[in-house]
């Protein structure tokens, strides 16, 4: 009955191109841009849309109910940076994160001005009032076409159906939490006559003021899970510290069962190492900045341009262990290089703040390039990333070790580190590059531990 009566061919043309098979989740998301969704979702036909996040994938595997909703969903959306992660392991790049917080005012400011009327339903009493009001004071000529709470409110289905369909309404926002908005809509939206009908979570509240939203750095950083995590720490605990990794593992695995290629696999490693390690580090990262920020006058992290694969430039980021000027000084002391060759280095380098000293001895100025692992730009194992004058200089031998993406951790790093002359620091690159495996590469992840707490050639 359902699929009868949503109009499917006008879904599919709505979003011709615009759809992206992720072998590591087994589902067909939406891959555009937010602008684009918008003008897809309010085109004409009948459709459903859901979103999808990794505690939403997550649950797929626990409650067969839901998992049936959303594969008969017509239009899933990307949400957050666990399923765009998810996509980088098998080397897909979504065009954008698609979460209902942020697309939601969009996709109503669009329909207001094309003179559509919206229902808002879920939530405690009286959020679904506020939320209304408040995008009634952010968007000019919104049309609200009515509200109902999911507590009271949602007690007689039939009766919500009825109210539904008297309103007019041509978007139906349901907010009663996953599993449940999505479950509720796969079982009755068929029996709605708006033409959008879709679960927005927690995007009530966050209209209604009942949720602040994270600052836009933290946004931008695709970290608002930590921002709600820090708010809600009993209820989002298990979600998020917990959730997370084991969605992770699950995508990797299903990821190489799926992919094909030593590639795929490699990425694959790299997106779990690099997720685990930032909920498992986040206390670290959180005091590290706070430190520097105590310490010293500059920002808390240090961005470089540095030589990537194939000779392409791209931004390492590391905790700022040095004076604001350095960069400015560093052309004054090259001469007083420790280390033999184009790279330079020095243990008494007077740039060096009282922190960075730390944080280079425990290696921990290296731990937010873990944000280029995840954006594709660095691996977790592979040569150290040169500067662009650096790689001006090699000798040609030495472009060889650029083959490959270049990394956090290797073999020159588990061998001394600084302590090692440039031409021996090529020939183990090389090395690397010729003969590289996963296995390898899980045998120097292990080992880089060790050479952590040794110490040795940190500087």
């Amino acid at each position: 009955m359902k699929h009868a009566t949503f109009d499917f061919d006008a879904t599919a043309a709505a979003f011709a191109g615009a759809q992206a098979y992720l072998p590591a989740l087994d589902l067909s998301l939406i891959d555009s841009t937010q602008q684009d969704a918008v003008h897809a979702l309010l085109s004409p036909g009948k459709r459903n849309a859901f979103f999808m996040n990794a505690h939403c994938c997550n649950m797929m595997h626990r409650d067969r109910a839901y998992r049936t909703a959303v594969q008969a969903a017509d239009v899933l959306l990307p949400d957050g940076i666990g399923v765009a992660l998810a996509a980088r392991m098998t080397g897909q790049r979504l065009a954008g994160n698609l979460n209902g917080t942020d697309l939601i005012p969009a996709l109503l400011a669009q329909a207001a001005k094309m003179g559509k009327s919206v229902y808002l339903f879920g939530g405690t009493p009286g959020t679904a009032d506020a939320a209304a009001a408040n995008l009634t004071k952010r968007i000019p000529y919104l049309r609200i076409a009515g509200t109902r709470d999911g507590f009271a409110g949602a007690q007689d289905t039939q009766a919500v159906i009825a109210d539904i369909n008297a309103s007019g309404a041509d978007i139906v926002l349901v907010a009663l939490g996953v599993p449940m908005q999505e479950i509720w809509i796969h079982r009755h939206g068929y029996k709605l006559d708006a033409q959008l009908v879709t679960g927005v979570g927690a995007a009530l509240d966050f209209l209604a003021g009942n949720v602040s939203r994270a600052p836009l750095w933290v946004r931008r950083a695709r970290s608002e899970w930590v921002w709600r995590l820090a708010q809600e720490p009993r209820r989002l605990a298990r979600r998020y510290l917990a959730g997370n990794p084991a969605f992770l593992a699950r995508a990797g695995v299903a990821a190489l069962r799926k992919g094909a290629g030593a590639g795929i696999m490699r990425r694959a490693l790299d997106i779990t190492v690099a997720g685990f390690a930032c909920v498992a580090l986040a206390p670290v990262l959180a005091l590290t900045a706070l430190a520097i920020k105590a310490d010293s006058r500059g920002p808390v992290l240090f961005k470089q341009t540095r030589i990537g694969l194939n000779g392409k430039p791209f931004t390492l980021y590391k905790f700022r262990s040095m004076t604001q000027d350095a960069e400015s000084c560093r052309a004054a002391l090259l001469a007083s290089s420790d280390r033999d060759g184009i790279c330079f280095k020095s243990k008494s380098d007077p740039r060096i703040t009282k922190v960075g000293k730390v944080i280079r001895r425990l290696s921990i100025d290296e731990l937010p390039q873990i944000l280029n692992v995840l954006r594709g730009d660095m691996a977790i194992v592979g040569p150290r990333p040169a500067l662009p004058d650096e790689v001006a200089a090699y000798p040609a031998r030495a472009m060889g070790r650029l083959s490959v993406k270049q990394g956090i951790t290797g073999l020159w790093q588990v061998s001394g580190r600084a302590d090692i002359a440039f031409d021996e620091m090529i020939d183990m690159d090389l090395a690397y590059a010729r003969t590289r495996t996963i296995m390898l590469d899980l045998t120097l992840i292990a080992r880089t531990f060790g050479a952590v707490l040794s110490g040795r050639g940190a500087h």
